[in-house]
Order: C-alpha cells, then structure tokens, then sequence
C-alpha cells in the first residue's frame, strides 16, 4: 500500500468548480495585489543596506542581478499557476507533483511565512506611521511603540521598557476588517492604494533626477575591503542576495485563482507582468537613491527614502512620500493576510486541517474565522517580537516554497507530460528550475542557524499535526478507500 506521504492529486488544468469564492480579479486587480505586495519594506528599507554595507553604486546591478534569480522561480510559478489553477498556490502544485507529505511541508510553511510577514510588515508599518504622526504633532507614548521589554525613551529624558507594539495591531485589524467584507469591495480599496503607492515612488524618483550627482556613481563598484561581500563583485552578489528578498511576494497572486476569472490564461501573464513592473521600479529607484546620496550614509539607514527626501529640500513632498509609504504598506498586508486564508481554506477543503478554517460567511463569501485566527496570531507576533526575527522567518518559508514550486515543474513535466499548460518554462525540463533552485538555496544557505532553527520546530509541529490528524481526515484518502 502506498504511503500517505506520496499519494498525489489528479491534474486538472479546471479550476476548482464547487468554489463558492467570488471570481471578482481579472488581470489589473491581480497585478496590482503582486505588485502592492513585492513593493514594501524591500524598497523602502533594504536599498539603503544593500547599498552602504555591501554593494556601493553597484546595488542597481545587485537588484538587476536578483530580478533575474527570482525570475526563474517566477517562470516556475507562471508554468504551474497557469496548469493547476487552483487555490493553495505552492500547496496545490506540490500536491499534485510532489505528494501530501510534501504538500503538507508547504503548506505549513506558507501559513507561517504569510503570518510572520504580515506581522513583521505591520511592525514596520508602526515606525512610519509614527513618523508622520509624529511630524503632525501627535506623540504616542513610547512604551506602546515596540515589542516588550524593549528599551525607550520617555518624553522627559527618562529610560522605560516598552508595553507592546499597538500601531501594528491596529493596522491588521484594519486590513482584516477590510477583507471579511467581501473581495469584490477590499480589492478595490487595495488597487487604488497600490496605484497611489506607485505614484508617489514616481514622484519621488522624478523630484530627484535634477539632484542626482555624477560623482556618487564613481566608482561604481567600490574596491573590496578584504573581506567576502565588503564591496567588490563579492559585496555586489552579497547585495543581490539581499535584494533577492525584496522580490518575494510575486507569489501572493497564485494564491488566488479561485478568486479570479479565467484563471489559467490571467495567473500565468500576472505572475510575470507583477514580476517585471516591480524589478523596473526597484532598479531605477536604488540608481537614483545612491546619485542623490552618497552609499557611505546609507550603511545604516533603515528609512533612505526620508534620507534623500531631506538631500532634495522638499520638505511638503517629503511628506507626501511618507503619507505614501505609510498607505502603501496596507496593500502589502492585504495581500499576505488574504494568501494566507486562502492557503488554509484550501487545506482544509483537502480534509488537511478542520472544515471550520475553510467555512465561508454568507454575506461576505469570505473565510470569515480564518481571518480572525489570522488577527489574533499575527497580531501577537507583531506586538511582541522584533522585526528582525519576524523577516527571517518569513523569508527563508518563502524561499523553502519557492525550491518546491521548481521541483514541482520538473516533476510534472514527467508525471503529466500531456496535461494543458497555457504556459510552459523555456530551455526544457531541468535548465530554469534548476537555476531557480539554486538561486534559492543559496539565498537560504546565507540565513543564520537559529532562523533555520525555528523553521525546521515549525515544521516539526506539523508533522504531529500532520501524522495525529491530517492523515485520517485527508479528502483524498476518503475518495480512495472508497474506491
């Protein structure tokens, strides 16, 4: 008898037909969720490191050079998107290629990688948002500003620890409440605020150019310090690897299909179209950020954007950028706090996790009690723990998925080498996928012991999970013992 850990789902290139969800996204809603999501803490914080740390003039090639890595997981995601146009994303295409068991690994994965990185978003979200208030004349009490524990400053000079990070859990709770009202109204809500964050990225670049100083180019690829990834063609590479995470967030829209019409011709050109708008906007962005600023001022800037705000002495539309940055990381919740529920609706409609996760309201035709758990979780973790230990573990989930979605094209082209694919992976069956593991697995390698650490517990809970639950109440298992 075959091992529940390999039984596979048929592939079927319909889309999930007994789907109650609304099919409310056609192509623009789409790209506009794969774009609000990618274009986040990635460009509006990592470009100042990337540069000043590892890469100088240079980071624009590192971000040429990571676009190009993510575009073969990209190509991976837009083969399987457009075969298997079902909801669950990296779930559903393991599913079918891979197994349950390997299924089951990415799909607990995603969970946490979508609920870390909302909350790690939201706890970023808080540091601007302070700002602006802060700049309007409204102070909060520090001690409601930071995970606790940590150490603040008072008004009066004094030392205090901090209480928990509240502004983070207002704006879950918000994007939450946006979507438990349905898609068809949240997903318009969030293409103008995409659209609004794409304007005034545009804006800024275009206030800059007249201050862009030739002299901050040269050289453009700063002598090596000695040291592997301190400047040189090492720190541009090491630069591309962190630039490689600012292009996580492409695969949000796979998770959608069901939620999209004709899904198998619009996933796969929205994958890739979300994929190419964003590499253009992060490339031009980092070759302006470094000719107006100088790299060596960047090294340990968490908010550059501000920086060559203050270098261009336009002091309104500073603040129209942050105003901007501020909305735009609402897009960027949005759009993991609405993969996720629809990850865990999907399993649980696979009898993986309880029917309960996957029940929809009837007004909203929402999974209504999925975002709720969400809320509470994510928001937990965005109070409470720093936002460093929160982007490791939402990258390095991201990255395990990515790895699966390339094993899964090989995969299938064997399995299924006859099934419909409205797009197929160019340079055979091996070339890109492989390319795209690697890049991958790289990016992984570099991540610190104690991130692998906590991801390889994760996992270790899901396998209980998994063996004391999911393999009795498994859909697939039913079907089959009836057979």
């Amino acid at each position: 008898m075959t091992s529940p850990l390999w039984r596979t789902k048929p592939v079927s290139s319909e889309s999930n037909p007994k789907s109650e969800l609304k099919r409310v996204f056609g192509p623009w809603q789409l790209i506009a969720m794969g774009v609000g999501v990618t274009i986040g803490a990635g460009l509006f914080s990592l470009t100042g490191i990337a540069a000043g740390q590892h890469a100088g003039p240079a980071v624009t090639l590192s971000f040429l050079i990571a676009a190009i890595a993510a575009s073969f997981a990209g190509l991976c995601y837009a083969e399987l998107a457009g075969m298997i146009p079902t909801g669950g994303s990296a779930y559903s295409y393991a599913y079918a290629g891979l197994g349950e068991g390997v299924a089951w690994i990415i799909g607990w994965d995603l969970i946490l990688e979508y609920t870390v990185g909302a909350a790690a978003v939201a706890s970023s979200w808080s540091g601007y948002v302070t700002s602006l208030l802060h700049d309007w004349g409204i102070k909060l009490d520090p001690r409601l500003l930071a995970p606790p524990l940590t150490p603040v400053t008072m008004p009066d000079g004094t030392m205090a620890h901090a209480w928990f990070n509240a502004p983070s859990i207002v704006i879950i709770g918000l994007v939450t409440a946006l979507l438990m009202r349905g898609m068809s109204e949240s997903s318009r809500i969030n293409t103008i605020v995409v659209l609004i964050k794409v304007l005034v990225i545009s804006g800024m670049i275009i206030a800059c150019i007249p201050f862009i100083q030739r002299a901050h180019f040269h050289p453009f690829i700063p002598q090596n310090q000695g040291q592997f990834g301190q400047f040189g063609f090492s720190g541009v590479m090491r630069a591309a690897g962190l630039a490689f995470m600012a292009y996580i967030g492409f695969d949000i829209v796979s998770t959608a299909a069901q939620d999209t019409k004709n899904p198998q011709r619009t996933m796969p050109l929205c994958i890739l179209g979300s994929q190419t708008i964003c590499a253009i906007i992060y490339v031009i962005f980092s070759a302006v950020l470094v000719g107006v600023v100088d790299f060596h001022k960047l090294a340990n800037d968490p908010s550059p954007v501000a920086t060559a705000m203050d270098a261009v002495h336009v002091p309104w539309l500073g603040s129209v950028v942050k105003m901007g940055i501020t909305l735009g990381y609402i897009a960027v919740i949005y759009g993991l706090l609405m993969g996720q529920s629809r990850i865990v609706m999907t399993m649980s409609h696979d009898g993986l996790l309880p029917s309960l996760l996957g029940r929809l309201g009837k007004r909203s035709s929402t999974p209504n009690i999925t975002h709720l758990m969400t809320f509470i979780v994510s928001s937990l973790m965005a109070a409470c723990l720093p936002i460093g230990l929160l982007a490791d573990m939402a990258s390095i989930g991201t990255l395990l998925a990515f790895i699966i979605v390339c094993i899964g094209v090989t995969a299938l082209r064997y399995k299924a080498p006859h099934a419909p694919r409205h797009f197929r992976v160019p340079g055979g069956n091996f070339l890109i996928p492989c390319l795209g593991i690697l890049a991958c697995g790289s990016v992984m390698l570099s991540m610190g012991h104690v991130t692998w650490l906590r991801l390889i517990l994760w996992l270790a809970l899901g396998f209980v999970i998994y063996f004391t639950y999911s393999v009795r109440h498994s859909l697939l298992r039913k079907t089959r013992s009836q057979h």
